[in-house]
């Protein structure tokens, strides 16, 4: 008699397995090569009609002057400048009113959702009328509000707010009192920020959890980096702003279209944030409260040692999506005439026509910036959910 040579126990699971993957390579093989098939196509067909209506294609417009200005610039920047230049100069002011909308967002959106876990109602009441007025208007509709706040209810700038001698507020924008030298004072706040945050990680996490070490680090680094920029204001002296005619000179300037989308980006997220925050510290078993509060731990330490630390951990995924849709959202700057990367983008299309390049470059960019935050997130929230020893 023969031998049955039909597999069977673990190597027939095995051969079942080799099938499957063979059968899911070749399905996604197939779909890799119409989705190829379908972009080529596409690119084809649309560089066949850019060349039937004589449109030039290409980047290479990136190297030829711009010829417009710039509003405001963190770069020196001319008319004379290349595109190129003009697309990082907008791209370096969304890096710089997304960064600042970040912060001052999480700020306020942890506040926020922490104080609507008080148990005074007047609290708890001012929390849910932020979170309710911030996420119930768009976004579009705020940032037109403040705008108009800010320029046209703001006083002239012959007769500034005088901010208890630190700066001047106006339709002109803020204005606030700086080190005269800049530079060394940003060099030393950078200097002392970062020792004292690694002094402080050190020391803490002998005693702590890695969080809480971290926010430990942070806050000794906010410290020490705003005593660095104070001393070197005391040493080498301050650039305070003051009224020079119809104007302000001095200090440093904050404009109205920054102000009124950076408050408007920060207002409208921290309602977001606020609810992740509330909602991760309820997430947390009831167990937990009342362990904290048999160990005699006030409703405010119970809160911020035992219960808003686990919270975190279901925060970060949700807080992520909100960082990268404020960074997205700060596209809408336009409205409001601040020089963002889109305001440079429209401004270039209307020179040049080059639409399909320009659309390019503005989605590569928001892509990349994207992507860098997730990664940044996905570390943390690596590091927050990470098992203890």
């Amino acid at each position: 008699m023969g031998s049955d040579s039909t597999p069977t126990g673990d190597a027939a699971w095995r051969s079942r397995e080799r099938a499957r993957r063979r059968r899911e390579w070749l399905l996604q093989g197939v779909l890799a090569a119409l989705l190829i098939a379908l972009v080529a196509g596409l690119t084809l067909n649309t560089a066949a009609n850019l060349e039937a209506r004589q449109i030039r294609t290409g980047f290479g417009f990136l190297r030829d002057a711009a010829g417009f200005d710039v509003g405001e610039a963190l770069i020196e920047y001319s008319t004379r400048d290349t595109y190129l230049r003009a697309f990082t100069a907008g791209m370096l002011n969304t890096l710089r009113v997304a960064a600042a909308g970040v912060l001052l967002a999480t700020v306020l959106g942890v506040a926020i959702g922490l104080a609507r876990l008080a148990l005074h109602p007047f609290v708890a009441g001012f929390a849910a009328v932020w979170v309710e007025v911030s996420r119930n208007i768009p976004l579009l509709i705020q940032l037109l509000a403040i705008y108009l706040v800010v320029t046209e209810l703001l006083p002239d700038a012959t007769n500034p707010l005088a901010l208890a001698g630190l700066g001047l507020l106006s339709k002109q924008g803020l204005q606030i009192a700086v080190p005269a030298q800049g530079y060394f004072a940003l060099t030393l706040a950078l200097a002392a920020a970062g020792l004292a945050g690694w002094i402080a990680f050190v020391a803490a996490r002998r005693r702590m959890t890695a969080l809480g070490a971290a926010a430990c680090a942070l806050l000794a680094a906010a410290a020490a980096g705003l005593a660095g920029w104070l001393a070197a204001g005391f040493v080498g002296g301050w650039s305070r702003p003051q009224i020079d005619g119809f104007m302000i000179s001095g200090g440093a300037s904050l404009t109205p279209e920054f102000l009124a989308l950076w408050l408007g980006l920060s207002f409208f997220t921290s309602g977001a944030i606020a609810e992740i925050v509330r909602a991760g510290a309820e997430a947390v078993p009831r167990d937990q409260w009342n362990a904290a509060l048999a160990l005699g731990m006030t409703r405010s330490q119970a809160i911020s040692s035992v219960v808003f630390p686990q919270g975190l951990r279901l925060a970060i995924p949700p807080l992520a999506s909100q960082y990268m849709n404020l960074t997205k959202n700060s596209s809408l700057a336009v409205i409001i005439g601040y020089p963002d990367l889109v305001s440079v983008a429209n401004t270039t299309i209307n020179q040049n026509g080059q639409a399909l390049e320009v659309i390019v470059v503005i989605m590569a960019v928001y892509l990349t910036l994207n992507l860098l935050i997730s990664v940044v997130m996905n570390a943390a929230n690596a590091r927050v959910t990470r098992a203890p020893r």
